[in-house]
């Protein structure tokens, strides 16, 4: 009976070694492509974000000429708020780029830091805001195409103002991702 059970340790205590050691491996491995992966998809989500902070820029140059057309055009009652958009070559919104943080947050969201993905979070939810804030812009001029009047160019300015207010504060939130990042 000794010589069973010596025997049977024999034998069973290599295959035990070489499971854990198997095991062992494949969990560096799976730590080592997470960290891979978390690399490459920060790197991406920051380029999109620099990409976005830059459009964001750009755009405000826009509105801001937008809405000194509005003031130079409020209490001229022959400047429509269609000549005015057509004066300004149209309204501009910025492209907001999250397709990285999207793709993280569909898979391995547990292998970022929580103040990241708060702030990534918050950055979608400013999108769909910033989204709906131009829709209603746009649908408001698209109902007073020929309005002339001072409180109807008034109005438009508060929207355009209103969008800019977002994108102000998607500015700063993108702003905190990088230096955090850095």
């Amino acid at each position: 009976m000794k010589k069973n059970i010596k025997a049977f340790l024999k034998d069973i205590i290599p295959i035990i070694v070489g499971i854990l050691v198997a095991l062992w491996i494949n969990n560096w491995n799976e730590i080592r492509k997470d960290k891979i992966y978390l690399q490459q998809i920060s790197s991406a989500s920051n380029k999109e974000l620099m990409e976005t902070k830059d459009d964001i820029k750009e755009n405000l140059v826009l509105q801001k000429s937008f809405i000194d057309t509005i003031d130079a055009y409020l209490l001229d009652d022959q400047i429509s708020l269609l000549d005015i958009t057509v004066k300004t070559k149209g309204i501009y919104a910025p492209t907001i780029k999250i397709n990285s943080w999207k793709s993280i947050s569909n898979s391995k969201i547990e292998l970022m830091d929580y103040e990241k993905v708060s702030a990534l979070a918050s950055i979608e939810e400013q999108k769909e805001i910033l989204k709906n804030k131009t829709i209603r812009l746009e649908d408001f001029l698209y109902s007073n195409p020929n309005e002339t009047g001072k409180d109807k160019k008034e109005f438009m300015k508060i929207l355009m103002l209103d969008i800019i207010g977002t994108e102000k504060n998607l500015q700063k939130n993108i702003s905190e991702i990088l230096n955090n990042s850095k």
